[in-house]
């Protein structure tokens, strides 16, 4: 009888053994993470067991040979791709991790080449079992750039770009009351980096809307949105950006007149020089801006105190400047001798500084003059020297007189603005490459206007801190940036990188 009864014990035994195994599991649902961000890939055998003394190998679709991570004998091995970038982790903070059958991926600064199914395989002296994750990587592009551009019939054609997608963005096009608009067309292209650049555009009249939205969209739910103020751009005031062309045109037909009057070799090159002038002009279009964007441009600007007016006080770390107490100012009007230029000079790419105008307890500045002058200008005389032609451009507070921009009298002595809010803190883009010298209401999240400027060399930044102010005229060290840069060809009113 005994050894009947041994031999179904260990007949037990055996079918226990060689029944021994264990589950991998895997979520269902795909892992959604952002391109730079670190994500685990969770992955745990049931019922739970020491998994320190298993195999566990993470390997891409099809690339069993070559695994991302392979874990044998308490070593890891990483693939060339991953290296420094996998290791095994928790799933959650209440994991008791390998020892209790924890084998969860962590994979860090994502690339968009790091999206696949992802295997995750455990093998021990009687079991092995495997399951898939998927991991999905997205990147969340830039806020659309709105550049609007009038039509010969009335309407506007307003383009939108936007950069830095992954997978490819959905477009759509909205009125201030969510109706959908119409695109007049998409285009896509890819760069290096595996994202996507989009660009977008449609009409629309005045009838349409009187705010018009662009957005860029993922599968996930995530989007990027800009709006722009139809009426603004459409609506005919003195300040109007579509002023310019019709300037343009003047200046000339009037060359072309003096030209066939004189007939001279010297109208001839004043006419020239007097259409070079008048190619310079503004676009004056509003809408919000996303400052965030605008400070991937940051760059330290300070002033030179040897090529500034002697009649201003700078501070010692050359970012404060003001009119010096012994300064009678006798002329008429603003006083433009009081400049004083940055120390840096560009000739390339997108710089952008902030300037302070207001401070706690003192009014807002009334005067000041913030722009950039063609390098080497180092001494003004009168308001006929600043001028486009002599390598000045600029945005000017006259106090009651109100704001106007660098002009030449050749093409229009006066271009005036009417800005409310009145700025606390302007916010200078300096595209060179784009010749767009752009003006910002950093409080207000808001863009001014934008000139469009040949600039003949290098520039340098430019500042005027008038007179009778309290205040001093402030140049800020702009905070970091909260987002990765991005490119942009168009000026920034949502959004736009250094050559």
């Amino acid at each position: 009888m005994l050894p009947i009864i041994i031999i179904i014990a260990l007949l037990v035994n055996l079918l226990i053994e060689t029944t021994d195994s264990f589950t991998v599991v895997v979520p269902r649902d795909q892992t959604v993470a952002r391109v730079g961000s670190t994500v685990t890939l969770p992955c745990w055998i049931s019922p739970p067991e020491n998994a320190e003394v298993l195999e566990i190998r993470w390997y891409r679709q099809d690339q069993y040979s070559n695994p991302v991570l392979l874990y044998q004998n308490g070593k890891i091995i990483q693939a060339e791709s991953f290296r420094n970038r996998s290791s095994l982790t928790l799933r959650s903070d209440q994991s008791g991790g390998l020892k209790d059958g924890d084998v969860s991926l962590r994979l860090e600064k994502l690339r968009i080449q790091d999206e696949d199914s992802y295997h995750c395989y455990v093998s021990g002296e009687s079991a092995y079992d495997s399951g898939e994750v998927v991991l999905k990587v997205i990147a969340l592009g830039s806020a659309p750039v709105l550049f609007p551009q009038p039509l010969d019939d009335g309407r506007v054609n307003i383009s939108c770009k936007s950069s830095g997608w992954y997978p490819e963005p959905d477009v759509s096009w909205t009125s201030d009351e969510r109706t959908v608009l119409r695109p007049g067309g998409v285009s896509r292209s890819r760069g290096a980096d595996e994202m996507f650049s989009v660009h977008s555009w449609t009409a629309v009249s005045h009838s349409d809307a009187q705010l018009v939205s662009c957005s860029m969209s993922l599968k996930t739910g995530e989007l990027r949105e800009s709006r722009i103020d139809i009426q603004a751009v459409i609506r005919s005031d003195p300040s109007d950006p579509w002023k310019v062309p019709f300037i343009v045109l003047i200046c000339a037909v009037l060359g072309l007149v003096g030209l066939i009057l004189y007939k001279y070799r010297h109208k001839l090159t004043g006419k020239k020089q007097r259409d070079q002038i008048c190619e310079d002009g503004f676009m004056k279009v509003g809408g919000d801006v996303n400052i965030e964007e605008l400070r991937k441009h940051a760059v330290q600007i300070t002033i030179d105190p040897e090529h500034s007016h002697p009649d201003l006080k700078v501070s010692e770390d050359c970012k404060k400047v003001r009119d010096a107490e012994e300064y009678k100012h006798t002329g008429e009007g603003f006083p433009y001798e009081l400049c004083a230029v940055g120390a840096q000079r560009y000739k390339s790419g997108r710089r952008y500084w902030e300037v302070e105008l207001a401070r706690e307890h003192t009014p807002t500045k009334n005067y000041w003059l913030i722009g950039v002058t063609k390098h080497g200008n180092v001494r003004v005389k009168d308001r006929s020297a600043v001028t486009p032609s002599n390598g000045y451009w600029f945005l000017c507070s006259d106090g009651p007189n109100g704001f106007y921009i660098s002009s030449d009298p050749k093409c229009d002595p006066s271009v005036s603005l009417s800005l409310t809010p009145r700025p606390e803190r302007l916010g200078v883009l300096l595209d060179y490459g784009k010749g767009q010298l752009s003006f910002y209401n950093v409080k207000e999240r808001k863009h001014v206007l934008t000139m469009k400027i040949r600039f003949p060399g290098a520039v340098s930044p430019l500042f005027n801190p008038g007179v009778g102010d309290q205040s001093p005229l402030i140049i800020l060290d702009c905070p970091e940036p909260v987002e990765t840069p991005v490119e942009s060809s168009e000026p920034l009113l949502g959004n736009s990188s250094d050559a």
